[in-house]
């Protein structure tokens, strides 16, 4: 991952050949400020760079942004207007609850840490620009880091140098209200929508199969969206769970309906009574009696329905408790578990 940061960097150093000796006591505070780029090329300046950047501009609008100052007494402080776009190892595991920590780092090119050693100003050697308010995140703070050498090699076969380097780590929460609108409403919604079928009698069969199948192929549509929103990792992440889980308890309230269809359609074998005859057609003009035997299979043949439909109804009524618990519950573990 990829970040842009417009920043001034500030460098000072001593340097004995810009001493102008003993001074009146009215020039002691007197600064020599260069501006021009030939001019400044002509001085002995640091060769920093920043390891980490992958793209860098320098500021020409409407001048040369850049100014080297010399003070009496050798101080030279060298600045520079610069836009960099860093790269930065982002663990998207907790996205989008996550926090980011990126870096940005300084080190000599050329030079060992026998030549140049860079340390960090005493005083505030940080300052942010508070007006200026990122679109996905918020910077939490910046830490600059103790300063470090880096072993590196410049040439095929030479050997390595340690090389004095500098870094600030920046800890970025991601903003979450944008996500919260465009991904966990929604689906929260199309999950509570699909709680509706158990409401709906056991035999408004096309009713609850349009809102099943409408609210399973909209919850799929819906982490498909956001999938191809992300750049593709090998790792789940935390809305990747989400999703799943609404997908699963769409899916459930689905397969609930096609048990409780089946229950209340469910009759016992013996329900279906066959025609009645005569023992003997000789007797056809005897009154006709039904056996007592065949009206207890019939009288136990529609107890079974009565049962059956009875249990259908029990089990929608379980699940008009049961899938906003068991939600509640997933929620009650998602949202501590990755906020913090």
């Amino acid at each position: 991952m990829d970040y842009d940061a417009e920043l001034y960097l500030r460098q000072s150093w001593d340097d004995f050949r810009f001493h102008r000796g003993q001074l009146p006591h009215d020039h002691n505070n007197f600064h020599l400020d260069l501006n021009d780029a030939d001019i400044i090329k002509a001085v002995w300046k640091p060769d920093t760079y920043f390891p980490n950047a992958k793209q860098g501009e320098f500021h020409y609008v409407a001048v040369p942004n850049v100014l080297l100052r010399i003070g009496p007494k050798g101080r030279v402080l060298y600045v520079l207007r610069l836009k960099l776009r860093f790269s930065c190892m982002m663990d998207l595991t907790s996205y989008p609850l996550d926090t980011q920590e990126c870096y940005i780092e300084l080190a000599s090119f050329a030079r060992t840490k026998n030549d140049v050693l860079l340390r960090w100003n005493d005083t505030k050697p940080l300052s942010f620009n508070h007006g200026i308010r990122m679109a996905n995140f918020k910077l939490e703070h910046a830490q600059y880091l103790d300063a470090c050498v880096r072993t590196t090699t410049l040439l095929h076969n030479a050997p390595e140098h340690e090389r004095s380097c500098l870094s600030v780590r920046l800890s970025l929460r991601r903003a979450f209200g944008h996500h919260l609108v465009q991904s966990y409403l929604p689906s929260l919604l199309i999950v509570v929508i699909s709680w509706v079928s158990f409401w709906l009698d056991v035999d408004a069969i096309p009713a609850r199969v349009t809102l099943g199948v409408t609210t399973l192929l909209t919850i799929s549509a819906e982490s498909t969206d956001k999938q191809a929103a992300l750049a593709p990792v090998s790792y789940v992440k935390a809305l990747d769970i989400w999703m799943a889980a609404c997908t699963m308890f769409v899916f459930c309230a689905l397969l609930e309906f096609t048990a409780v269809s089946y229950l209340a359609r469910l009759r016992s074998r013996e329900e279906r009574p066959s025609p009645i005859v005569p023992d003997d057609v000789a007797h056809f003009t005897m009154e006709q009696r039904i056996d007592r035997s065949r009206v207890r299979q019939l009288a136990s043949a529609k107890e079974a329905e009565r049962f059956f439909r009875r249990t259908a109804k029990g089990v929608d009524r379980v699940s008009r408790l049961g899938f906003p618990l068991m939600f509640g519950i997933f929620n009650l573990v998602y949202w501590p578990y990755y906020m913090h």
